[in-house]
């Protein structure tokens, strides 16, 4: 009985359509994703060292922000980072978001530095009421958003700023970076921000718009996220969402991979479980509320980013469904139509064109971070362990893609894996 139902679903033409999706998405977009980010590579990547000419007291003043929620491990460190920042004139605000820990203790060492402020906030609101908050007191217009774990690279400013000489430029983002790859997955999430997110960032670039900002390293223009409405403290992924409405509003955000920032990335499957979970609900409660761009022709230059991230989505779910149909009719002894435990013509070519996609992001990036060329015997994982990973967190938060955002804001929980130093 459940033989003839699987053979029937494998000989019926959507099981083909979904089959063919399958294959054929991954090749057209690895094939797409590599090309427009070498266009971007040749055209505006450089070697060269930030502008030089402009002198320091021409250059705009910068807040940094940093929203904190029981982050005693890992900030001392991270803001002693920023404190060694190459620039002339900038403060760092730390938002203390209602820490049950010693995250304010940690920084107490730093504080004779006139340059360094705290905001405690007695009840944990949100990240994304956090950064609110600190709006009205930062003194500069160019505000500089990093994550409680990120070590910025000292030139970091002076390649992020003159990005906003436009006055078109609302943000810029940079590029992160794993600081802590010292397993087999956090080595597996190194190759990842260099091939996947970076690679991507530069091909959306290209396109005109990008999916978001990473909120682990953004600078943003003060007078932008004021006419936006600031950050929105009920979606899951504020960077998405004010990324999303920054580009709605006509204004410009850019990639700057010469911007290195280090970070702190899950080490166990469950925290990068809950990470990727957090960022596919963020995502898809972000294509529902801004699905209105598809019937804008101002904002047609958003449709390649939302088709693109749909098509994604949609992959995912084919992806899940087919390992399940796959799984069920191997279990029952009968071979499923399309699938082989021998790769074919098909895996190979996906597996040969995920591996080379891998190999030029990471050729790319090793510029900026040259240690990252270490960790491609690992690449070979990527499709086998990655891809399923990935897809599983995608369809678990498919429900949020047909739900109204929360009314209330959205609080976070931290469980960093470091120690204070």
């Amino acid at each position: 009985m459940i033989e003839s139902w699987l053979l029937q679903i494998q000989l019926s033409w959507p099981y083909e359509w979904v089959l063919a999706f399958f294959a054929a998405y991954p090749i057209v977009t690895s094939i797409m994703w590599m090309l427009t980010a070498l266009i971007f590579r040749w055209r505006w990547e450089n070697a060269s060292a930030p502008d030089e000419a402009r002198a320091d007291e021409r250059l705009p003043f910068v807040s940094v922000l940093v929203p904190a929620h029981n982050e005693e491990a890992v900030i001392r460190r991270s803001v002693s980072a920023m404190l060694r920042l190459d620039y002339p004139a900038f403060e760092v605000i730390v938002i203390d978001d209602g820490s049950t820990d010693g995250t304010v203790a940690a920084l107490e060492p730093l504080m004779a530095d006139a340059r360094l402020r705290i905001v405690r906030k007695p009840a944990n609101e949100g990240k994304a009421m956090a950064l609110n908050d600190a709006l009205p007191l930062s003194r500069g217009e160019i505000l500089m958003g990093l994550d409680a774990d990120a070590e910025p690279d000292p030139m970091m400013l002076r390649y992020i700023v003159p990005h906003f000489d436009s006055p078109r430029v609302a943000a810029v983002t940079g590029n992160p970076r794993v600081r802590n790859a010292g397993s087999f997955l956090a080595r597996l999430q190194a190759v990842e921000f260099s091939s996947i997110i970076s690679l991507l960032r530069r091909a959306q670039r290209v396109w005109g718009r990008i999916v978001t900002v990473s909120g682990v390293v953004a600078a943003l223009r003060r007078s932008a996220v004021y006419d936006v409405g600031g950050y929105s403290p009920n979606m899951p992924t504020e960077d998405i969402e004010l990324t999303w409405k920054l580009q709605k509003r006509h204004y410009d955000v850019r990639y700057e991979p010469r911007a290195i920032c280090w970070m702190t990335v899950p080490l166990s499957y469950r925290g990068l479980w809950h990470q990727r979970l957090r960022w596919a609900r963020g995502l898809a409660q972000v294509l529902r509320k801004h699905v209105d761009v598809l019937g804008t022709w101002n904002c047609r230059r958003l449709w390649p980013v939302f088709l693109e991230s749909s098509l994604s989505i949609l992959w995912s779910v084919c992806f899940v469904f087919l390992a399940s149909l796959w799984t069920l009719s191997y279990s029952v002894g009968l071979p499923p139509i399309g699938a082989s435990p021998i790769p074919n013509l098909w895996g190979m070519a996906i597996a040969t064109l995920c591996l080379v996609q891998l190999l030029t992001g990471v050729l790319i990036d090793r510029r900026y971070d040259p240690g990252i060329v270490r960790y491609l015997p690992y690449a070979v994982w990527y499709p086998i362990v990655y891809w399923a990973f990935l897809a599983l967190t995608t369809v678990a938060a498919l429900p949020h893609l047909f739900r109204k955002p929360a009314k209330q804001a959205v609080r976070w929980t931290t469980a960093r894996v470091g120690r204070a130093s």
